[in-house]
């Protein structure tokens, strides 16, 4: 059973505006998430959820099925599940010879970049384990919360948690393991995206469902475009990508 990918992004963006159809590597920046779908080997179905009618023009043109979403999901405080869910609801609408439990595939239209595998390994590992849902993550390197720290008015610095500033530990290569979410990918069931699963706790992330699996990223694999810089690393990344091909 293959996966149907929802891509999602807004027309307004107040750190980056127009991000999402921003000319990077020589192609609109949700063109890339789109091409990463339609290349997958896991995913049947790809569509675009957005308010910008750029967004969604780019996306018909492409062959993917471009669903428009109302003001109030594509607002600041929209959450990414909502706008989910309703998309899924619209596709089925015009879809119904598509199996009620496909996996979902929720991708970011602002990542233009991300490992070519990503997509089927998230994917893979969520039939395979049969969990709730599938996160992409990255090691957080020298940004490790073990050497978090807390600074008050006077500038005085006491550790974040603990009575040992960076929990006593001065080189990279002795702090344990930690991850951050890469914003490369969520995969999940359709029974956690609408939140079917009991005993799930509210809340913002309630849709990730119980039982949460992750995939690691190579640090740098992936560019979620939140700043201007952003724009510029991706851009060099992709075009000396596509010079290689």
């Amino acid at each position: 059973m293959k996966a149907i990918a929802i891509i999602l992004g807004r027309g307004g963006s107040k750190g980056v505006p127009g991000k999402n159809t921003a000319l990077i590597g020589g192609k609109p920046c949700v063109q890339w998430t789109i091409d990463a779908a339609k290349s997958a080997q896991h995913v049947a179905h790809v569509i675009v959820s957005s308010d910008d009618p750029t967004m969604l023009a780019l996306a018909r043109a492409a062959d993917a099925i471009a669903i428009p979403r109302p003001p109030e999901l594509a607002s600041d405080a929209a959450r990414v599940d909502d706008a989910a869910r309703h998309a899924i609801v619209e596709f089925e609408k015009t879809h119904a010879e598509v199996p009620a439990h496909s996996p979902i595939v929720v991708l970011y239209a602002n990542v233009p970049v991300r490992p070519r595998d990503l997509i089927d390994r998230a994917v893979h590992l969520l039939r395979k384990s049969e969990c709730d849902s599938v996160q992409s993550y990255a090691a957080v390197g020298k940004h490790h919360p073990w050497w978090t720290a807390k600074l008050d008015d006077a500038g005085k610095v006491s550790p974040w948690e603990g009575n040992v500033l960076n929990h006593g530990v001065f080189r990279r290569q002795d702090l344990p393991s930690a991850y951050v979410p890469d914003g490369g990918i969520i995969a999940l069931t359709r029974r956690a995206l609408f939140q079917e699963i009991p005993g799930v706790p509210p809340g913002p992330h309630a849709f990730f469902g119980l039982d949460c699996r992750g995939v690691i990223n190579p640090e740098g694999s992936v560019i979620d475009i939140d700043a201007p810089t952003d724009l510029l690393v991706a851009d060099a990344i992709l075009k000396e990508r596509n010079a290689h091909r």
